[in-house]
């Protein structure tokens, strides 16, 4: 693993990888190396105006790239059924989705269907996603799924009796408790494909610190200059690049020999660095909260994952 980069990415024509978020930062970066090896990659991307942004450039920088554009919210239930609609009637199988998109600190809010926006964008939108496509993914031989997560997850577990952090709303702690659900799923989705007899590798990733509008967007959104300012210092002097911050989705999407519920960040102090096994707080690995998380998901997105059962 020491040293890894985009040049030890295996040859991947044949493949077909959906990226959410694709238009910007490490989803971009993800998205256009694995069409750069030969994938046909599809761009999962709310905003259509930024996502066909992103496919002219991506298709500019790798000639001959398979390259596509859908649009998701993650947001929105209704979209990401949609989504996954629309993704089925195009393609008969699917070897890589990796769950990229989402919100940082963002002010409390609430998504399309009600839940609180850091929640349901960064898991539930995931959850969803990857349930609706479940059936492709088990049909595709090797195939994997890659969560998203962060060191942040570390700040806060997640609390079963308040998945909306309604009681106390905290920016950070949402954000935190987010990234705990998005681990506790990979855990409990790992567990749950083995027990199915199936080859398909649940993994997570982070990026450490890496110079993306992901630090930005909130405080810009909500006018907070100040922050922004901030944001924007840090990622231009404490920040790797988004290149860089991106080798650990790369590497936990295509290396050999990722175990199922690895986590991959960046092997110097969780913040920079070539793709190491990164350290997780306990509670990620908590069996019965990741089958009650499970459980709970289910039931507010209304997506079961019916060949997965427990």
């Amino acid at each position: 693993m020491a040293g890894w980069n985009v040049g030890d990415i295996p040859d991947q024509r044949g493949r077909v990888a959906v990226v959410t978020g694709a238009n910007s930062g490490i989803g971009y970066v993800a998205a256009r190396e694995l069409a750069r090896r030969g994938a046909r990659v599809v761009l999962a991307c709310r905003s259509e105006e930024r996502g066909l942004a992103a496919l002219e450039r991506m298709r500019a920088e790798v000639p001959g790239g398979h390259v596509e554009l859908l649009r998701l919210d993650l947001g929105d239930l209704a979209s990401v059924r949609e989504f996954a609609a629309a993704y089925e009637e195009t393609y008969e199988r699917l070897d890589l989705l990796i769950n990229n998109a989402g919100v940082m600190a963002v002010a409390e809010g609430r998504t399309a269907d009600g839940f609180e926006t850091q929640f349901g964008t960064n898991h539930l939108g995931h959850f969803a996603l990857t349930g609706l496509l479940a059936p492709l993914l088990l049909a595709t031989a090797d195939a994997r799924v890659v969560t998203l997560s962060s060191g942040m997850h570390l700040r806060a577990n997640i609390d079963l009796d308040d998945l909306d952090t309604a009681r106390r709303y905290g920016r950070w702690l949402a954000y935190g408790r987010s990234k705990t659900a998005n681990l506790l799923f990979t855990h409990e989705l790992a567990r749950r494909l083995a027990a199915a007899g199936s080859d398909v590798v649940a993994a997570a990733a982070h990026p450490g610190y890496a110079a993306t509008n992901l630090q930005t967007a909130g405080a810009k959104a909500e006018g907070r200059k100040a922050t922004e300012r901030f944001m924007r210092v840090g990622n231009r002097f404490f920040a790797q690049s988004a290149d860089a911050g991106a080798l650990p989705t790369l590497y936990a999407a295509t290396a050999p020999g990722v175990a199922p519920d690895s986590f991959i960040g960046p092997r110097f102090l969780m913040w920079r660095g070539a793709p190491a096994r990164s350290p997780r707080a306990p509670w990620t690995l908590d069996d019965r909260a990741g089958e009650l998380l499970w459980e709970r998901s289910e039931r507010l997105t209304g997506v079961t994952f019916d060949q997965l059962k427990s």
